[in-house]
């Protein structure tokens, strides 16, 4: 799953799911993070992250467009191939990827990228039998004309419980957007995997499935299949929402009245929120500005304490955070995105042990 997963609901309401998965125990208020090694480094501006089958990780370099295979047991890089039409310009380029359940039988990988006229989301067949730099086919799209901007292009996607393709977007810095719901700007979206409207949206010819959004940068579901998202804002900060099927999040004007307002709110110095993952309990998000990595420990739909802060400074910009299947979590640093001040050894993936 790329940086999180799929569906949605509230407090007692699930979306995607067919039956209700058990309740998490509720987790301590004060977590713990070890930095249990180095996967990878010298990845250049990497931004979306997809677990195969096994562990392995896909990852995209934001503005290369290349997409690599990084190798969970011993961080081997093997390039795939690049996506073409990348525009890299501004906040654009190669973002969000994601793989289906279905990925052993049909070897698809869906990507979220800005071109010159657009962001669009685009599968590719990739043929492990082909030779390393050639093992991607031609994209083919499925959805494309969500607006793109020198800022606030969304771009993660991931493929929820339900088996549908949502994608966080964002209002590309003309505000109105958001609040447009015949525009997929500032939005979330939910598709089926070959980018149609699905039943049960609130419109049943729009994917359209929440909207009020700034910039979606992260998605993640919960032990009981909540679907969670990341919003990063340079008015009002960033912050962690719950996303509910139709729900309004009140950008660009702010929460209030019938407005959904976020979880968790952060000044902007502080997070900025990136990709976001769920692991033991909690949700974890990324933070590029802030550089740090944020744990909110939850029960059931309400923070059980005030976030609480790991590696402030101490690895720079961090960009995606994902879940890995033994419940680790990987954390990928974005320090040769323009903005930060790449180290030695930048761009890492790091493995962490949580609790």
């Amino acid at each position: 799953m790329a940086g999180g997963g799929a569906g949605s609901g509230g407090a007692g309401k699930r979306t995607g799911a067919s039956s209700p998965s058990p309740s998490a125990v509720v987790p301590p208020a004060r977590g713990t993070v070890r930095v249990a090694g180095v996967l990878a480094t010298g990845l250049k501006s990497p931004w979306g992250v997809a677990v195969l089958p096994g562990g392995d990780l896909l990852v995209g370099e934001r503005d290369t467009g290349k997409i690599v295979r990084v190798a969970a047991r011993d961080g081997k890089v093997t390039g795939l191939g690049s996506v073409p039409g990348v525009d890299p310009g501004g906040e654009g380029g190669l973002l969000g990827l994601a793989v289906p359940s279905t990925f052993g039988a049909d070897h698809e990988v869906y990507a979220y990228f800005t071109t010159a006229s657009d962001n669009r989301i685009a599968r590719m067949i990739y043929d492990e039998k082909r030779a390393p730099g050639n093992q991607l086919g031609a994209p083919n799209t499925i959805f494309k004309d969500i607006p793109k901007g020198q800022v606030h292009n969304g771009g993660r996607i991931a493929f929820g419980p339900d088996k549908m393709l949502y994608a966080g977007t964002g209002e590309t810095g003309d505000k109105r957007l958001a609040q447009d719901k015949k525009s997929p700007a500032g939005k979330i979206l939910r598709m089926t995997p070959d980018g149609e409207p699905v039943h049960g949206n609130p419109e049943a010819d729009s994917v359209v499935y929440d909207y009020g959004h700034g910039d979606v940068e992260g998605l993640a579901w919960d032990g009981d299949r909540r679907l969670w998202a990341s919003e990063s804002g340079q008015d009002v900060g960033g912050g962690i929402d719950l996303i509910e099927p139709g729900r309004n999040h009140g950008r660009p004007g702010g929460a209030g009245g019938t407005f959904a307002g976020p979880v968790v709110r952060w000044k902007s110095a502080d997070a900025s929120p990136g990709g976001i993952a769920y692991a033991k309990g909690s949700i974890w998000v990324a933070a590029p500005r802030g550089e740090r990595l944020w744990r909110i420990a939850l029960n059931g739909t309400k923070p059980v304490a005030a976030p609480q802060a790991f590696l402030p400074g101490r690895y720079g910009r961090l960009r995606t955070v994902v879940a890995a299947d033994d419940g680790a979590l990987w954390l990928v640093t974005g320090n040769t995105d323009g903005r930060g001040k790449p180290r030695e050894g930048d761009d890492r993936i790091l493995r962490l042990t949580v609790s």
